[in-house]
């Protein structure tokens, strides 16, 4: 009988990593070679104007982190945010102004951590004091959000340059249709990111960003009450309660339960584990399409730190302004009030146009 009991459990085993293998293969051929660069952007732009760029962000956000890891997630936040409505552009970081509320106001934005913001332009400041003004605010948030990464355990990784700082900011309206909201399923994520050329692969990648940070109870309320989410572990959501005793109570909690302030693995072990904080974390596991994903992610961590990279690369080269679009901004959160660039970038552009005519 023990022998029988063994040679089954050897075969289930067996039937496992075969699992695993094939689906490891489906995992890597859904993206083999890095994303290309777009023009305008380099890996080396910043090389001769300001060598020691990285160095001066890599050492002032040590610091920082030695003090509040937190503040890595909220970074990284960020960069999120500003790339997936209107583009890496700096936008994100802008205050509002006569012509309307900013990004910042928007309900997707409004849990953005305050010093995230702060320390953007306590950066710019210091690289400024070093090569002068000539690093846009939106490389600044791009290279911190690489550096939270690694800072926090991840992988470090190279990243193109030369970014310009844009000029507006999206309306309420823009924002919220380029954000999907915790509550969003995953058929709703991925329609939305792949209107960003994001594919599968790319969207559970990035959702390990999840491995590290907070939230606010209202966020993932909605799968506690009336009635706690039939996917979610009974144990965990027991303890959500005690955290968010109301629909309406306004506490935080970490996203990862396993490591909070390492960024790792972890989180796709929590979805295995029905312990997914958000519907949009969870329902990763939950869909056919990314149930594969997920659990490669989860068993083999590089995997997952390969396809984050790649993902990272893609989404940080959205809709980029270079060249003489844009601007260099003085200050993050304000336009220059000096509206010459803008003028310049649009004449440039129109005869670059007659140009390529």
């Amino acid at each position: 009988m023990a022998s029988a009991s063994c040679k089954s459990a050897f075969f289930t085993f067996l039937l496992i990593l075969t699992f695993l293998s094939f689906s490891h293969i489906k995992v890597c051929e859904a993206q083999t070679k890095p994303p290309p660069i777009v023009k305008g952007l380099s890996w080396t732009f910043y090389d001769s104007k300001c060598p020691k760029l990285e160095s001066i962000i890599r050492t002032e956000l040590k610091k920082i982190f030695d003090k509040d890891i937190g503040q890595a997630a909220g970074l990284l936040r960020l960069h999120f945010h500003d790339c997936f409505v209107q583009g890496c552009d700096g936008s994100v970081l802008l205050d509002g102004s006569a012509s309307g509320p900013s990004e910042k106001d928007a309900p997707p934005n409004l849990t953005l951590r305050a010093e995230a913001f702060k320390i953007i332009e306590q950066l710019r400041s210091r690289v400024e004091k070093q090569c002068g003004r000539i690093v846009s605010c939106a490389d600044i948030t791009a290279v911190a959000a690489r550096d939270a990464v690694f800072l926090s355990g991840g992988p470090d990784y190279k990243i193109p340059l030369g970014r310009r700082d844009g000029l507006t900011f999206a309306t309420r309206n823009v924002t919220l249709q380029n954000l999907p909201s915790p509550t969003s399923n995953t058929t709703t994520i991925l329609d939305s990111l792949a209107t960003k050329n994001l594919n599968p692969t790319d969207v559970v990648a990035l959702s390990g960003g999840h491995t590290i940070g907070i939230s606010h109870c209202s966020s993932f309320t909605n799968r506690l009450y009336p009635t706690q989410d039939t996917v979610m572990d009974k144990t965990y959501g027991k303890n959500l309660k005690l955290t968010c005793p109301t629909s309406t109570t306004d506490n935080t909690t970490v996203l990862d339960i396993r490591s909070p302030n390492k960024f790792d693995n972890k989180y796709y072990v929590d979805l295995m584990n029905r312990q997914g904080l958000f519907t949009s974390d969870q329902d990763l596991y939950t869909d056919k399409r990314t149930k594969d994903i997920v659990t490669n992610f989860a068993v083999n961590q590089s995997l997952f730190f390969e396809k984050f990279v790649t993902a990272m690369l893609k989404m940080g080269q959205l809709n980029v302004l270079t060249g003489n679009q844009g601007e260099i901004r003085a200050n993050c959160s304000v336009r220059n009030k000096d509206s010459k660039s803008f003028i310049t970038s649009v004449v440039e552009d129109v005869v670059e146009g007659f140009l390529e005519m």
